[in-house]
């Protein structure tokens, strides 16, 4: 980088060279006699830290420049004093107004010009210093912030695997379950926005969803390997797999996000929910059962009839579909359904493309 530059802009050359000796020893010192050299100047040097513009010019006047400054966002990076005739009316309103650093009237006194040119320089590169600085811990957070999260989602899926490898599974209906809920929730943000669901939220439910049945760790193997139907107590033992999820989820609430633990805390709970109030373990109603919930119900329904288990053969993609929508599965909200409706093809296409490849 080269020597600072101090631009000076005025049409009369004997206050160019007053305000040129005063900053030549410091600065390379650029000259304009008209507003239309001095954009010339200002687009042909990236060094300048300072302009001192004079206001009634021929060609094009100060404030030309400030205008050409403005459209071009200039006016935050480099500072400009004006410098005006006492003639001039109300031409430290309109500068002002343009954003320059300072105003200063004719006829001038040369060290007061230094000590302001210098103060403000110094004020400007303080300000361009610090908002370096946080651009570069901007971007140190944000790449600790995508390692914490990598980590997460490592943990996560180490969690959610071990729920899967004691079921017996193939290890891939968590990660179905997280494309099924994050296609569910592009639909919903799209077309019903009273949910006001953001790209971020939509992010954090979707990998909330892996740990859907975590609390499946806590149930014994002869209930969630059995190859049968479960008697009603065997159920009732089954149903507890939401509260002991949330029970586990306690004790990694401090290492995640009040908004992250709340997501995995509704999924964990009452994703077994159902709209008409028949589902477990708290009966919730309506719109009782959060959003996030509901959909990753609708996910796990789908996945599970699709899905071969030990207790049946899977179902074709068109009749689970049918299933869901006429109720066969439990109730749903009639949001959640209309979303599931437009996703019919993508939820068919994932798992014809699964079934064209081992997972295993």
């Amino acid at each position: 980088m080269g020597k600072q530059q101090i631009l000076i802009v005025d049409d009369e050359e004997v206050n160019r060279m007053i305000l040129g000796g005063i900053f030549e020893d410091d600065y390379e010192v650029l000259e304009a006699e008209n507003g239309q050299d001095a954009n010339d100047l200002i687009a042909a040097n990236e060094n300048i830290v300072l302009i001192l513009l004079d206001v009634v010019m021929p060609v094009l006047n100060g404030f030309g420049v400030l205008e050409y400054m403005q459209q071009h966002d200039l006016l935050e990076k480099i500072p400009v004093i004006l410098i005006t005739g006492e003639t001039v009316i109300d031409s430290d309103d309109q500068a002002y107004s343009y954003g320059v650093a300072d105003v200063m009237h004719k006829p001038f006194y040369p060290h007061i010009v230094e000590r302001r040119a210098k103060n403000i320089i110094e004020l400007y590169q303080n300000k361009h210093n610090m908002e370096e600085r946080l651009k570069e811990q901007e971007l140190e957070i944000r790449t600790q912030e995508k390692k914490i999260r990598e980590n997460n989602e490592f943990m996560i899926d180490a969690l959610s695997s071990v729920v899967e490898f004691r079921s017996l599974e193939t290890g891939e209906h968590v990660r179905r379950i997280k494309y099924f809920t994050r296609i569910m929730l592009k639909y919903l943000m799209k077309y019903f926005p009273k949910y006001g669901l953001t790209p971020t939220q939509v992010d954090e439910i979707a990998r909330a969803s892996a740990l859907h049945d975590i609390g499946k760790i806590g149930i014994s193997d002869a209930i969630l390997l059995k190859p049968g139907k479960l008697t009603p107590e065997e159920f009732e033992v089954m149903k507890t797999h939401t509260t002991i999820g949330c029970e586990i989820l306690e004790k990694f609430r401090e290492n995640q996000t009040d908004e992250f633990y709340k997501y995995c805390y509704e999924i964990c709970r009452y994703h077994h929910e159902r709209w008409d109030g028949k589902g477990y373990p708290d009966q919730l109603v309506g719109d009782e059962i959060p959003i996030s919930a509901h959909i990753v119900a609708i996910a796990d329904v789908y996945d599970a009839l699709v899905s071969p288990r030990v207790y049946k053969s899977p179902y074709a993609n068109n009749i689970a579909y049918d299933m869901i929508m006429n109720g066969e599965c439990g109730q749903f909200s009639p949001d959640v359904l209309e979303c599931f409706a437009l996703a019919k093809e993508d939820f068919f296409n994932i798992v014809e493309v699964i079934k064209m490849f081992s997972f295993s």
